[in-house]
Parts: structure tokens; sequence; C-alpha cells
């Protein structure tokens, strides 16, 4: 019996099965790939368990700031003992209320996506009598690479289009309760391979220091977001960037002479490199069955529990990791089954992988999906049909460190007392959401 079977018998399947030494491991490696003075964000929804949180978030040195986009985050990211004034809020549509709230927990670094959306910044933080830091985030009319999820270079309700930030941005700087300290850039995820991460740095760079010259977009602190790419729920290793650093020292040396003493701040930001590798999900066959020529292998996980970022093009199709050599070989052959993998809910449309190679299996096997440490739970369909939560269980050293399971409950709710508008544009969202 392997050390995941024994999990899965204690806590039952579904089950992720977290590692907290690989997690470590991937937040030192992404600090040796980058240059010195930078700041690193963990995107707090690639997973927002706590203990994994604290585990980016602890160690001697350099640490991982959390970047968040929700109260929600920002609860986890508190609970993980992280500075609220050490995080970054970002997304596109921060109601007056959350705003209102994360200001009052203590944040005070904003990325904003459009002027209004800085006036909702500067109102909340005007109702408190504090500044808050804002990040312009950038959407440039070009970039680099042409790989993975493009966040950049089209129409988005992400960021300001860089045809309209010089005549926009006098009106930003003037906005009350705020000062405009950067820029923040996230044009792409999951890079194929290192030339094309460094292509699109080296470009929004080169983007980043037009801006500061051409329209004076002060520049104390940029975000050159992410990219760094890891295997996903399929075998395999993750990268390590080898020569990012020097490549990085060579574009700023060229570009911002005075980095290395601080001007600009610099940060990157990841989400599934720093988690990825750290997870595997534990799922029992419950049926195997045979369809006009086609074999599906029914099991006790679904898109509600993993799979529910499939839409956007981040899962499918998810492959086995052999328990051993025998079974290895089964898949390595041919000799095994070749089936879609579907869930237990009451749609088509939960599968988690069509016509995938697998071992021989019986009714009850455990089968194991690696580098599933990012997007799981809560990026997936955990409501739907009323099934429990998987289980999430955190080792370090090999010992468990903790076991629990998300639980879904309904509050009653009481109106909310009529207030006047903050200062401002029209409230957004409906107000305190």
């Amino acid at each position: 019996m392997t050390r995941y079977t024994e999990l899965a018998e204690r806590y039952g399947t579904p089950l992720y099965v977290y590692d907290l030494d690989r997690v470590a491991a991937a937040r030192q490696d992404l600090f040796d790939a980058l240059p010195e003075p930078f700041s690193l964000f963990s995107a707090v929804k690639a997973n927002p368990h706590p203990e994994v949180l604290r585990a980016l978030g602890a160690g001697d040195g350099r640490v991982c700031r959390a970047e968040i986009s929700s109260l929600g985050e920002l609860g986890a990211a508190l609970e993980a003992g992280f500075d609220p004034a050490e995080i970054l809020y970002t997304g596109p549509g921060k109601t007056d209320g959350e705003l209102v709230d994360a200001i009052g927990a203590g944040v005070r670094l904003f990325s904003v996506e459009s002027l209004t959306d800085l006036e909702h910044v500067g109102a909340a933080a005007g109702v408190q009598g504090v500044v808050a830091d804002c990040l312009l985030r950038i959407n440039s009319a070009s970039a680099s690479a042409t790989t993975s999820i493009r966040m950049t270079g089209t129409p988005s309700q992400f960021g300001i289009d860089t045809e309209t930030l010089g005549e926009v941005l006098p009106k930003m700087r003037a906005v009350p309760g705020t000062r405009v300290a950067g820029a923040h850039f996230f044009p792409l995820s999951n890079a194929k391979d290192e030339d094309s991460l460094v292509g699109e740095f080296r470009h929004t760079l080169s983007v980043a220091a037009d801006l500061e010259r051409e329209h004076g977009v002060p520049l104390r602190f940029l975000d050159i977001g992410g990219g760094f790419a890891a295997p996903y729920a399929v075998p395999g290793e993750r990268p390590v960037y080898e020569k990012l650093c020097e490549r990085l020292e060579t574009t700023l040396d060229e570009l911002f002479p005075d980095w290395r003493r601080g001007t600009p701040h610099l940060a990157c930001e990841s989400g599934r490199y720093l988690v990825g590798d750290s997870g595997v999900l534990l799922t029992r066959v419950i049926n195997i069955k045979e369809s006009r020529g086609r074999t599906f292998v029914i099991l006790d996980a679904g898109i509600n529990t993993f799979g529910g970022m499939s839409g956007l093009g981040r899962l499918l199709p998810v492959a086995v990791q052999p328990e051993g050599p025998e079974q290895a070989a089964e898949i390595e052959d041919g000799t095994g089954l070749s089936a879609s993998l579907v869930g237990p809910l009451c749609t088509p449309g939960d599968v988690l992988g069509r016509q995938v190679e697998l071992p021989n299996l019986r009714v009850g096997d455990i089968l194991t999906i690696p580098n599933a440490g990012a997007y799981g739970p809560t990026a997936s369909l955990l409501m739907f049909l009323g099934r429990p939560a998987p289980a999430e269980v955190l080792v370090r050293g090999g010992e468990v460190v903790s076991a629990s399971r998300l639980e879904h409950s309904r509050v009653p709710l009481t109106p909310l007392a009529p207030s006047a508008p903050l200062e401002g544009p029209a409230p957004v969202g409906g107000g305190r959401a």
C-alpha cells in the first residue's frame, strides 16, 4: 500500500494531498530565478488554503506577498499571517463595500483598471482618511509571446489601453485619496518555454519605459506580471529558469539604470508555478462501463472537485500517475485502457479527460492525478448538485499537518441599512457586496 493509498483509506476520496515541502521548494526556485531586489506576489486564487499560503509567506530571507481580488481571499491571506500593508488588491469589479473593508483591514496597494476604478479606491480611502497607492494596470497595444491565455493586446475588462493613457493620466494623478505609484502588467499565463517568458518580460519592460518617458507615468513600483509555467494535471516536472535572472538583469540595466538601487521597485507574480506540483488528487473508481464502443471510467471526483477551469483551457485532458512499474508498462505499451474519465454528476459535461491512457482498472481502485495543487476545489463547480467537497490533507516531511474539508452552508441575511454613498463616482455592484 502506497502512502497516498493509506491517506485515501484514512480520509476518504476525493482527496487532495498538498506537500508543503514542495511549496517551499517552488518558492525558492522562483526566487532563485529572479534578480535579488524583486518582490514576488503569490496569486491567492491558485490555492487559498491558509496552510499553503502560510508556507509561501514563511521562511528565512525573501518571502512572498499576497495578491488578492476579493474579501474572501483577503481573509485567507490574513489568516495565513500576511501583512495587509504588503498585499496587492486586484480585479476589475471592486465594489465600494469591499474597498472600504479592505482599506479598513490595512490594505494600501491596489491595481486599478480604469479612471473610475481609481476613483472608487480614492473615495473609499478618503472616507477613512488615508491615501492608497495605486498601480495602473496596463493593456498594451502589442505583445511578444503568442502562447497560452493572452491577457493584453485585445479589448478587455483588464487594464488601461496604452493608446488612451496619455489623455487620462492627468485626471488619474489628481484623484483624491490615491497616489499613482506605478504600473501593473499581466500579459499572459503559462509561457511555453523560457525564451517566450523572457521575450514577454522584455516587451513589458520596454513598454513600461516608454510610458514613463512619453507620458510621465510614475514608476516607483513596477509589477511585470507572471507567465511562469508548470505541468498541470499530467505527470511532469516544473521548469527551472536557469537563465532568467541574468537575462532580466541585462534588460533592466538597459531600460532602468537605477533598478539595483530600488527605482523602480520590481515585482512578479505567480499562481500555478508556486503551488501546482505540491498537490495530487486521489479519486476512486466507482464504475467502469462500455457504451457503443467506448469505455467510461466513472470516478467519485468530477468537475465539482477538479476541472471547473477547463473552460479556460487549463485542465483537459488530465493524465494519471502510475503507481508502479507494472502500471507504467501497461500505459506505455498500450495493454491498459483508453477511456474517458468522468465524474459522478448528472450532466454529460462532467468529463475530466477523453481517451485517457490508463492502466487496467477495477472498481474500487485509487487513481492519482498529479500536479493538481493549483485551481482545485475553489476553482471547481464545488456546490453543483450538493455533493460534499473533497477532503484536503497537508503534509510536511511525510507527516500529516492538517486535514479538513470545506463545508457549504446557508446563512440568513438582514436588509442592509441605508447609507450615504461615498463621494466620487456612482457606486458599482450595488454597494457593499
